[in-house]
């Protein structure tokens, strides 16, 4: 796959579709490879009429991975719940510059921006650094970093703070446990889940990078009153199932963004699960039409 100069990094991207359609740039959670994306997903909107992109944030995947010394994570997530500042080795702003310059890479000036978790957190920077380059914006399961909403229940909290087993196998059960915990009871695949746990581990396994980009959205603190000032096309998507990121959350980034569509499914909690696809992409679509006019 090729990967792009971008922001003094490197990243690996992949996209879908022609590239003379309007582009769609996908960007991935904490710790989450641009596989996780998965192809059909990205096929679906390609066959609409868009040219996809896809890629791994910095620490994950086949990008640059950051030299940072080792950090403290409980003192940071102690830290920022007493409201005190983060030592983080980069910010979601860092990130969404490399996203840009990414689309920079590509010679795309202008895009439609659909981010999920962490990447809802990253997409929201990016309309608020340069939102007139944003065609529209869809948050999926993410927050604004208010401390007040979007927090993960205190049953999955494990999730974000165990550290990964370093054996193969053994990351894999991990991962399928966390995927249980936190995803969509009655749509939750065991069998895809364990599929894709494989593919992310013989990809790429790098759990600093999963301590790195936790920091920056710790450190990175609330974009609320920004995300007020912003009039581009939103939508927001969330599960009222959610645990690790609240729908409290995804309530509060379309309270912020002015005229934003709120979009709650219900059943769905913090991932992506097949049965939702047909809904998400047609408001997707729904909104990049009414933004430009098509």
């Amino acid at each position: 796959m090729p990967r792009a100069a971008s922001n003094g990094i490197e990243l690996e991207y992949e996209t879908f579709g022609t590239s003379g359609d309007p582009p769609l740039l996908l960007v991935m959670g904490l710790g989450a490879q641009m596989i996780s994306w998965d192809e059909d997903f990205c096929e679906a909107f390609a066959d609409r009429g868009f040219f996809v992109i896809r890629f791994d944030n910095r620490d994950v995947g086949l990008s640059t991975k950051i030299d940072a010394p080792d950090v403290d994570l409980l003192a940071a997530v102690s830290a920022a719940a007493a409201g005190g500042p983060v030592d983080a080795p980069y910010l979601l702003d860092d990130m969404a510059a490399d996203a840009w310059g990414l689309l920079d890479a590509l010679g795309i000036t202008r895009a439609h921006l659909l981010g999920a978790s962490m990447g809802g957190m990253i997409v929201q920077s990016m309309a608020i650094s340069h939102p007139e380059r944003v065609l529209s914006l869809t948050s999926i399961m993410s927050t604004t970093g208010d401390p007040d909403v979007g927090m993960p229940h205190p049953d999955v909290l494990h999730v974000l703070l165990e550290p990964a087993p370093t054996e193969r196998e053994a990351y894999i059960e991990h991962s399928v446990r966390n995927s249980r915990a936190i995803g969509s009871p009655e749509y939750f695949d065991e069998a895809r889940a364990r599929r894709k746990a494989a593919l992310w581990y013989d990809r790429c396994y790098y759990p600093q990078g999963v301590t790195h980009q936790l920091m920056a959205i710790l450190a990175s603190g609330s974009r609320s009153e920004a995300l007020r000032q912003l009039r581009v096309p939103a939508l927001v998507i969330h599960g009222d199932a959610d645990p690790l990121v609240d729908v409290s959350g995804g309530e509060r980034t379309a309270e912020c963004l002015e005229g934003a569509e709120l979009l709650v499914l219900e059943g769905m909690g913090h991932d992506l699960p097949t049965h939702y696809w047909p809904r998400i992409v047609e408001a997707v679509c729904a909104l990049a039409s009414r933004a430009t006019g098509a």
